[in-house]
Protein backbone atom coordinates (compact mmCIF):
# COMPACT_ATOMS: atom_id res chain seq x y z
CA UNK A 1 0.00 0.00 0.00
CA UNK A 2 1.36 3.34 -0.49
CA UNK A 3 2.40 5.73 1.86
CA UNK A 4 -0.23 8.70 1.72
CA UNK A 5 3.11 11.37 2.54
CA UNK A 6 3.48 10.31 -0.76
CA UNK A 7 0.73 11.71 -1.69
CA UNK A 8 0.30 14.24 0.69
CA UNK A 9 -1.47 16.83 -1.14
CA UNK A 10 -3.96 14.10 -2.41
CA UNK A 11 -4.50 12.98 1.00
CA UNK A 12 -5.08 16.06 2.02
CA UNK A 13 -7.97 17.07 -0.50
CA UNK A 14 -9.75 14.40 0.25
CA UNK A 15 -9.36 14.30 4.01
CA UNK A 16 -9.78 17.90 5.22
CA UNK A 17 -13.88 18.50 3.06
CA UNK A 18 -15.50 15.87 5.47
CA UNK A 19 -13.75 16.41 8.30
CA UNK A 20 -15.06 19.91 7.95
CA UNK A 21 -18.40 18.98 7.43
CA UNK A 22 -17.79 16.57 10.60
CA UNK A 23 -16.96 18.84 13.34
CA UNK A 24 -18.57 21.70 12.24
CA UNK A 25 -22.06 20.43 12.32
CA UNK A 26 -21.60 17.56 14.48
CA UNK A 27 -19.23 17.71 16.60
CA UNK A 28 -19.63 21.01 18.04
CA UNK A 29 -23.14 21.41 17.66
CA UNK A 30 -23.05 18.09 20.36
CA UNK A 31 -20.72 19.56 22.15
CA UNK A 32 -22.78 22.57 22.91
CA UNK A 33 -25.35 19.99 23.80
CA UNK A 34 -23.52 18.37 26.38
CA UNK A 35 -22.28 21.88 27.80
CA UNK A 36 -25.91 22.90 28.16
CA UNK A 37 -25.79 19.79 30.32
CA UNK A 38 -23.87 21.08 33.16
CA UNK A 39 -25.84 24.70 32.81
CA UNK A 40 -28.91 25.60 34.68
CA UNK A 41 -31.73 27.39 33.39
CA UNK A 42 -31.99 31.28 34.95
CA UNK A 43 -34.70 32.28 32.86
CA UNK A 44 -37.39 32.25 30.34
CA UNK A 45 -34.88 31.85 27.69
CA UNK A 46 -31.56 32.33 30.07
CA UNK A 47 -28.87 29.47 30.75
CA UNK A 48 -26.06 29.86 33.13
CA UNK A 49 -23.30 27.30 32.64
CA UNK A 50 -22.20 26.98 36.32
CA UNK A 51 -20.96 23.01 35.75
CA UNK A 52 -23.71 21.64 37.96
CA UNK A 53 -25.17 17.97 37.89
CA UNK A 54 -28.65 19.08 39.18
CA UNK A 55 -29.93 18.41 35.52
CA UNK A 56 -28.60 15.13 35.95
CA UNK A 57 -29.84 14.08 39.50
CA UNK A 58 -32.93 15.13 38.19
CA UNK A 59 -33.09 12.74 35.35
CA UNK A 60 -32.64 10.11 37.66
CA UNK A 61 -35.82 10.96 39.58
CA UNK A 62 -38.30 7.45 39.41
CA UNK A 63 -40.99 9.61 36.84
CA UNK A 64 -37.82 9.70 34.35
CA UNK A 65 -36.25 6.26 34.91
CA UNK A 66 -39.92 5.44 34.61
CA UNK A 67 -40.06 6.64 31.13
CA UNK A 68 -36.30 5.18 30.28
CA UNK A 69 -37.71 1.71 31.68
CA UNK A 70 -40.42 1.89 29.50
CA UNK A 71 -38.50 2.98 26.54
CA UNK A 72 -36.07 0.12 27.10
CA UNK A 73 -38.62 -2.74 27.53
CA UNK A 74 -40.48 -1.27 23.67
CA UNK A 75 -37.25 -1.25 22.15
CA UNK A 76 -36.40 -4.29 23.53
CA UNK A 77 -40.06 -5.88 22.44
CA UNK A 78 -39.15 -4.44 19.05
CA UNK A 79 -35.63 -5.87 18.62
CA UNK A 80 -36.90 -9.18 19.76
CA UNK A 81 -40.14 -9.30 17.24
CA UNK A 82 -37.61 -8.29 14.58
CA UNK A 83 -34.96 -10.92 15.23
CA UNK A 84 -38.18 -13.46 15.16
CA UNK A 85 -39.30 -12.13 11.72
CA UNK A 86 -36.08 -11.47 10.10
CA UNK A 87 -34.66 -14.62 10.54
CA UNK A 88 -36.37 -16.87 7.89
CA UNK A 89 -37.02 -14.06 5.74
CA UNK A 90 -32.74 -13.58 5.91
CA UNK A 91 -33.05 -17.39 5.62
CA UNK A 92 -36.02 -17.56 2.89
CA UNK A 93 -33.28 -14.92 0.55
CA UNK A 94 -30.01 -16.55 0.99
CA UNK A 95 -31.82 -20.36 -0.31
CA UNK A 96 -33.68 -18.39 -3.07
CA UNK A 97 -32.52 -18.53 -6.94
CA UNK A 98 -29.88 -15.95 -7.37
CA UNK A 99 -32.19 -14.22 -10.20
CA UNK A 100 -34.66 -13.54 -6.99
CA UNK A 101 -32.39 -12.28 -4.86
CA UNK A 102 -31.70 -9.35 -5.97
CA UNK A 103 -35.58 -8.60 -6.35
CA UNK A 104 -36.07 -9.98 -2.72
CA UNK A 105 -33.49 -7.67 -1.45
CA UNK A 106 -35.22 -4.69 -3.05
CA UNK A 107 -38.27 -5.26 -1.58
CA UNK A 108 -36.46 -5.23 1.66
CA UNK A 109 -34.97 -2.10 1.11
CA UNK A 110 -37.83 -0.44 -0.76
CA UNK A 111 -39.61 1.50 2.43
CA UNK A 112 -36.46 3.40 2.73
CA UNK A 113 -37.29 5.38 -0.57
CA UNK A 114 -40.18 6.53 1.23
CA UNK A 115 -40.51 9.44 3.93
CA UNK A 116 -40.83 7.28 7.51
CA UNK A 117 -43.81 10.32 7.91
CA UNK A 118 -45.58 8.91 5.06
CA UNK A 119 -45.27 5.51 6.10
CA UNK A 120 -46.24 6.28 10.19
CA UNK A 121 -49.38 8.31 8.57
CA UNK A 122 -49.93 5.10 6.12
CA UNK A 123 -49.78 3.23 9.48
CA UNK A 124 -52.53 5.24 10.88
CA UNK A 125 -54.55 4.72 7.97
CA UNK A 126 -54.46 1.12 8.61
CA UNK A 127 -55.16 0.81 12.30
CA UNK A 128 -57.49 3.79 12.50
CA UNK A 129 -60.98 3.05 14.30
CA UNK A 130 -62.36 2.79 11.20
CA UNK A 131 -59.07 1.92 8.96
CA UNK A 132 -58.73 -1.30 6.72
CA UNK A 133 -58.01 -3.88 9.51
CA UNK A 134 -61.46 -2.72 11.30
CA UNK A 135 -63.65 -2.55 7.94
CA UNK A 136 -62.33 -6.11 7.44
CA UNK A 137 -63.68 -7.34 10.37
CA UNK A 138 -66.71 -5.63 10.16
CA UNK A 139 -67.01 -6.93 7.08
CA UNK A 140 -66.08 -10.40 8.57
CA UNK A 141 -68.91 -10.37 11.10
CA UNK A 142 -71.64 -8.34 8.77
CA UNK A 143 -71.46 -11.30 6.34
CA UNK A 144 -70.49 -14.42 8.96
CA UNK A 145 -73.75 -12.69 10.57
CA UNK A 146 -75.94 -12.83 7.62
CA UNK A 147 -74.47 -16.76 7.05
CA UNK A 148 -75.76 -17.69 10.39
CA UNK A 149 -79.19 -16.14 9.53
CA UNK A 150 -79.52 -18.11 6.63
CA UNK A 151 -79.32 -21.31 8.14
CA UNK A 152 -81.73 -20.13 10.68
CA UNK A 153 -79.94 -19.66 13.52
CA UNK A 154 -81.27 -16.21 13.97
CA UNK A 155 -79.74 -12.75 13.44
CA UNK A 156 -76.76 -11.32 15.39
CA UNK A 157 -77.13 -14.36 17.90
CA UNK A 158 -73.99 -15.74 18.54
CA UNK A 159 -71.53 -12.99 17.01
CA UNK A 160 -73.76 -9.57 17.88
CA UNK A 161 -72.80 -6.74 16.64
CA UNK A 162 -69.10 -5.43 15.77
CA UNK A 163 -67.16 -3.18 18.19
CA UNK A 164 -64.05 -1.68 16.00
CA UNK A 165 -60.88 -2.77 17.63
CA UNK A 166 -58.98 -0.03 19.73
CA UNK A 167 -55.36 -0.45 17.74
CA UNK A 168 -54.07 3.11 17.91
CA UNK A 169 -52.48 5.36 20.65
CA UNK A 170 -51.50 2.59 22.85
CA UNK A 171 -48.21 0.52 23.62
CA UNK A 172 -49.00 -2.14 21.17
CA UNK A 173 -49.50 0.69 18.33
CA UNK A 174 -46.30 2.21 19.31
CA UNK A 175 -44.47 -1.12 19.18
CA UNK A 176 -45.93 -2.37 16.08
CA UNK A 177 -45.17 0.70 14.38
CA UNK A 178 -41.19 0.22 15.51
CA UNK A 179 -41.42 -3.01 14.31
CA UNK A 180 -42.96 -2.05 11.10
CA UNK A 181 -39.70 0.98 10.16
CA UNK A 182 -37.29 -1.20 12.17
CA UNK A 183 -37.53 -4.90 10.44
CA UNK A 184 -35.14 -3.80 7.25
CA UNK A 185 -32.64 -2.92 10.01
CA UNK A 186 -32.58 -6.70 11.02
CA UNK A 187 -32.84 -8.41 7.75
CA UNK A 188 -29.94 -6.87 6.35
CA UNK A 189 -27.25 -7.74 8.97
CA UNK A 190 -28.49 -11.37 9.38
CA UNK A 191 -28.84 -12.05 5.50
CA UNK A 192 -24.84 -10.82 4.94
CA UNK A 193 -24.25 -12.93 7.97
CA UNK A 194 -26.06 -16.39 6.40
CA UNK A 195 -25.04 -15.30 3.07
CA UNK A 196 -21.04 -16.48 4.09
CA UNK A 197 -22.37 -19.78 5.90
CA UNK A 198 -20.94 -22.58 5.05
CA UNK A 199 -23.72 -24.69 3.56
CA UNK A 200 -21.49 -28.32 3.55
CA UNK A 201 -21.92 -27.74 7.73
CA UNK A 202 -25.62 -27.59 7.17
CA UNK A 203 -25.49 -31.04 5.25
CA UNK A 204 -23.17 -32.75 7.65
CA UNK A 205 -25.69 -32.03 10.08
CA UNK A 206 -28.41 -33.50 8.35
CA UNK A 207 -26.67 -36.17 7.63
CA UNK A 208 -25.37 -37.30 10.63
CA UNK A 209 -29.10 -37.43 12.27
CA UNK A 210 -29.53 -34.14 13.50
CA UNK A 211 -33.35 -32.97 12.09
CA UNK A 212 -34.14 -29.53 10.47
CA UNK A 213 -34.41 -27.56 14.28
CA UNK A 214 -31.77 -28.98 15.99
CA UNK A 215 -29.24 -27.64 13.02
CA UNK A 216 -30.93 -24.49 12.85
CA UNK A 217 -30.39 -24.06 16.76
CA UNK A 218 -26.94 -25.59 16.75
CA UNK A 219 -25.60 -24.49 13.64
CA UNK A 220 -27.44 -21.48 12.12
CA UNK A 221 -27.91 -19.68 14.99
CA UNK A 222 -24.35 -20.11 15.94
CA UNK A 223 -22.29 -19.14 12.76
CA UNK A 224 -24.86 -16.21 12.30
CA UNK A 225 -24.17 -14.78 16.20
CA UNK A 226 -22.26 -11.68 14.55
CA UNK A 227 -25.04 -10.91 12.20
CA UNK A 228 -27.65 -11.21 14.95
CA UNK A 229 -25.32 -9.17 17.51
CA UNK A 230 -25.00 -6.55 14.83
CA UNK A 231 -28.53 -6.22 13.62
CA UNK A 232 -29.34 -6.00 17.60
CA UNK A 233 -27.63 -2.90 18.13
CA UNK A 234 -28.50 -1.32 15.06
CA UNK A 235 -32.22 -2.08 15.89
CA UNK A 236 -32.36 -1.68 19.44
CA UNK A 237 -30.78 2.11 19.15
CA UNK A 238 -32.86 3.80 16.77
CA UNK A 239 -35.92 1.84 18.40
CA UNK A 240 -34.84 3.02 21.94
CA UNK A 241 -34.71 6.90 20.61
CA UNK A 242 -37.43 6.93 18.29
CA UNK A 243 -39.86 10.07 18.48
CA UNK A 244 -41.84 10.14 15.64
CA UNK A 245 -43.69 6.52 16.13
CA UNK A 246 -44.45 6.93 19.48
CA UNK A 247 -45.44 10.31 18.69
CA UNK A 248 -48.13 9.30 15.79
CA UNK A 249 -48.98 6.51 16.85
CA UNK A 250 -48.93 6.13 20.50
CA UNK A 251 -50.96 8.11 23.54
CA UNK A 252 -49.63 10.07 26.59
CA UNK A 253 -49.57 6.59 28.45
CA UNK A 254 -47.06 5.40 25.56
CA UNK A 255 -44.80 8.10 25.52
CA UNK A 256 -40.59 7.16 24.90
CA UNK A 257 -37.91 9.12 25.97
CA UNK A 258 -37.29 10.80 23.05
CA UNK A 259 -40.66 12.28 22.97
CA UNK A 260 -39.56 14.06 26.79
CA UNK A 261 -36.42 15.02 25.38
CA UNK A 262 -38.69 16.74 22.66
CA UNK A 263 -40.78 18.30 24.81
CA UNK A 264 -38.18 19.83 27.00
CA UNK A 265 -36.51 21.58 24.06
CA UNK A 266 -39.64 22.89 22.47
CA UNK A 267 -42.60 23.29 24.58
CA UNK A 268 -40.72 23.07 28.50
CA UNK A 269 -37.93 25.42 26.98
CA UNK A 270 -35.62 23.28 29.36
CA UNK A 271 -32.32 23.56 27.48
CA UNK A 272 -30.25 21.98 30.15
CA UNK A 273 -32.46 19.53 31.04
CA UNK A 274 -33.31 18.34 27.96
CA UNK A 275 -29.53 18.06 26.88
CA UNK A 276 -29.34 15.86 30.02
CA UNK A 277 -31.58 13.34 28.91
CA UNK A 278 -30.24 13.24 25.42
CA UNK A 279 -26.60 12.60 26.55
CA UNK A 280 -27.95 9.72 29.17
CA UNK A 281 -29.48 8.38 26.38
CA UNK A 282 -25.84 8.96 24.14
CA UNK A 283 -23.93 7.37 27.41
CA UNK A 284 -26.52 4.12 27.58
CA UNK A 285 -25.72 3.66 23.48
CA UNK A 286 -21.65 4.01 23.85
CA UNK A 287 -22.58 1.49 26.83
CA UNK A 288 -24.20 -0.89 24.73
CA UNK A 289 -21.76 -0.76 21.78
CA UNK A 290 -18.83 -0.98 23.99
CA UNK A 291 -20.75 -4.25 25.47
CA UNK A 292 -20.95 -5.48 21.97
CA UNK A 293 -17.40 -4.89 21.45
CA UNK A 294 -16.14 -6.77 24.04
CA UNK A 295 -18.76 -9.97 23.39
CA UNK A 296 -17.45 -9.81 19.76
CA UNK A 297 -13.86 -9.71 20.91
CA UNK A 298 -14.18 -12.34 22.76
CA UNK A 299 -15.97 -14.43 20.63
CA UNK A 300 -12.92 -13.72 18.04
CA UNK A 301 -10.64 -14.99 20.85
CA UNK A 302 -12.64 -18.47 21.41
CA UNK A 303 -12.54 -18.83 17.76
CA UNK A 304 -8.67 -18.59 17.54
CA UNK A 305 -8.23 -21.36 20.39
Amino acid sequence: MENWKNSARTFWTVIVPPTFWLVTFFIIPLSLIWLYSFSSKTGVVDITLDWNLQQYMRALEPLYLGIFWKSIWMAAATTAICLVVSFPVAIAIVFSKPTMRMWLLLLVILPFWTNLLIRTYALIAVLRTNGFINSGLEWIVTHADWALSFIGLGDNTIIGPFTPLQLLYNNTAVIFGLVYVSLPFMVLPLYAALDRLDRSYLEASLDLGAGHTRTFFTIVVPLALPGIASGIVITFIPAMGSYLTPDLLGGTDSYMIANVIASQFKQANNWPFGAALSFLLMYATFFALALRAVLMRKEGRGDKR
